[in-house]
């Protein structure tokens, strides 16, 4: 039996994370991140808020179970004036019938006369923590009565909320030791927002005073300036003392190298570049350029990191080392169910590819489908399905039998199959649609393998300003298996990126349903 105390973790990703500037989460991306941090091993996992908006609707339609996570709807509190029978909003939440609910209500003496316009003994037939931290300095009595409220009526986490994201480390660890007097830690939560950055130190101030459990977003999402980094936090807990001794966390030493690409893989599916110096997982956390730092570094890497890069998922950067990288390559072969001797000189030519390829604009982080090719490729893994020997397409504005302005795109591609020469041509609502349809109209043996492969997604982004600029091509793809797997393309050219990775986004499929080799 571990004699740590179990600390939980509650991810609000895509709830509060959604309320993020410019972030909108498709329902298939909610799928996506909400699989990923199940596998990532965080608690809780708060969707949205069912009935708020057609997305979170639709995401809550379905039943979904997960392996590690339990899945949780949010909602407000009856309404003022209501029984909570009474009260759609309320009903749509509990309709969701998922596992756990997140509920919030005011906690502050303020909001609850200038935002519900309620008297303060009404909100006590209420619920939650919102306002909290501000709500105790105001009024320390009634905030406390709140959360009894909640406590007493079977609440099995009261999650006090740092709502403005104005309250210091030092007042949450303080407020925090008083509510513990009344509710015990086993039963309390953390949840902090970023106004100040101190919304990790802060969330760090509450455990350390005793809640047990903690809120936050990856890559700290959130309304204004966002909420806790869990990508910040979860190391923290798991690496740094006193917590690494005190707490035990649904995140395995496994997952933990994992954290890094999962925090990618949100920037990828936001469309958004990564921050490069962000906690832990940042392209630069562990690089050293400074001459005196590279020659201790390469001595003894603990005189300039903190933790091992590798306990992450991230990887040291020394211009001058020929060994940067090369154990997370062999961490990403283990990933992918690739066995090979970490001796074997073909991983220094992959990794001068990788690095060659990285200068050039790919990204492989977010494109993990594309690096295993490229991978197997180096190893002699990959058959030689078909052969392209030529691609056009047009785009062209016309109008159409309705009058209506539209346009069309036409592509026609040549391939090579078992030495025979097969052309096909199709129409589409765009360049890449219509290469798509064209290239997988006639691939002679392979078709019947890709009946069931449909692009989910697809992304641009410009690398370079100027009308010659490089592009960078995130190809999104799925078959009726459920699996999901993502390719790049780089070029000048946005078709032929497109095309890149449209092609690799094809032969990961044929390789991965153990299709033949051409003849």
């Amino acid at each position: 039996m571990s004699s740590k105390e179990r600390l939980y973790l509650f991810d609000t990703t895509l709830r509060d994370g959604a309320q993020t500037q410019g972030v909108d989460f498709s329902v298939d991306d909610k799928i996506i991140i909400a699989e990923t941090l199940d596998k990532l091993g965080v608690d809780y996992i708060e969707g949205g808020w069912p009935g708020a908006n057609p997305g979170d609707t639709e995401f809550f339609s379905e039943k979904r179970t997960f392996k590690n996570a339990t899945f949780t709807a949010f909602g407000m509190t009856r309404r003022p004036g209501r029984s909570a029978s009474n009260d759609v909003g309320l009903q749509t939440v509990l309709d969701g019938e998922t596992p756990a609910v997140c509920l919030v209500g005011k906690s502050w003496d303020f909001q609850v006369k200038v935002a519900l316009g309620i008297e303060l003994d009404e909100n006590l037939d209420l619920y939650d923590a919102e306002h909290f931290f501000d709500g105790y300095k105001a009024n320390p009595e009634y905030a406390i009565s709140c959360l009894m409220a909640a406590y007493n009526a079977g609440a099995r986490w009261v999650v006090l909320c740092d709502t403005n994201g104005g309250a210091l480390p030092h007042e949450v660890e303080e407020i925090v030791g008083e509510v513990i007097k009344h509710i015990p830690g086993t039963h309390l939560g953390i949840h902090t927002h970023n106004d100040t950055e101190n919304a990790v130190a802060s969330s760090l101030a509450a455990i350390r005073a005793g809640v047990r459990q903690v809120q936050g977003t990856l890559n700290g999402l959130g309304e204004r300036c966002g909420n806790a980094n869990l990508v910040s936090l979860i190391p923290t807990l798991c690496l740094k003392e006193p917590y690494k001794s005190q707490f035990e966390t649904g995140i395995t030493p496994a997952a933990l190298k994992s954290l890094t690409s999962v925090s990618r893989l949100l920037d990828e599916i936001l469309n958004r570049a990564p921050n490069r110096h962000q906690a832990y997982v940042g392209a630069s956390a562990f690089s050293h350029k400074g001459g005196l730092h590279v020659s201790a570094v390469q001595k003894d890497p603990t005189t300039y990191e903190h933790v091992e890069p590798s306990l992450v998922g991230n990887h040291r950067v020394i211009p001058v080392s020929d060994q940067a990288g090369r154990s997370n390559l062999i961490a990403q072969f283990e990933e992918f169910g690739l066995k090979i001797d970490p001796k074997d000189p073909r991983i220094d030519k992959l990794l001068e590819e990788v690095k060659e390829r990285e200068y050039n604009g790919y990204s492989y982080d977010g494109a993990p489908a594309s690096f295993e090719l490229m991978a197997r490729r180096q190893l002699g893994q990959v058959p030689e399905y078909f052969q392209v020997e030529s691609f056009r397409v047009q785009v062209e504005r016309r109008h159409n039998a309705n009058g209506d302005l539209i346009s069309v795109s036409d592509a026609v591609v040549k391939v090579v199959v078992d030495g025979k020469r097969l052309m096909s041509v199709a129409e589409g609502n765009g360049p890449v649609n219509s290469l798509d349809e064209a290239l997988r109209k006639d691939l002679g043996k392979y078709s019947d393998y890709l009946k069931d492969l449909r692009l989910a997604d697809f992304k641009v982004r410009i690398l370079t300003s100027g009308t010659e600029a490089v592009t960078r091509v995130l190809i999104e793809s799925t078959d009726k298996s459920g699996h999901r797997w993502f390719t790049i393309g780089v070029s000048p050219n946005i078709v032929d990126a497109s095309f890149a990775a449209l092609l690799d986004s094809i032969t990961y499929k044929l390789l991965r349903d153990g299709a033949p080799a051409s003849k």
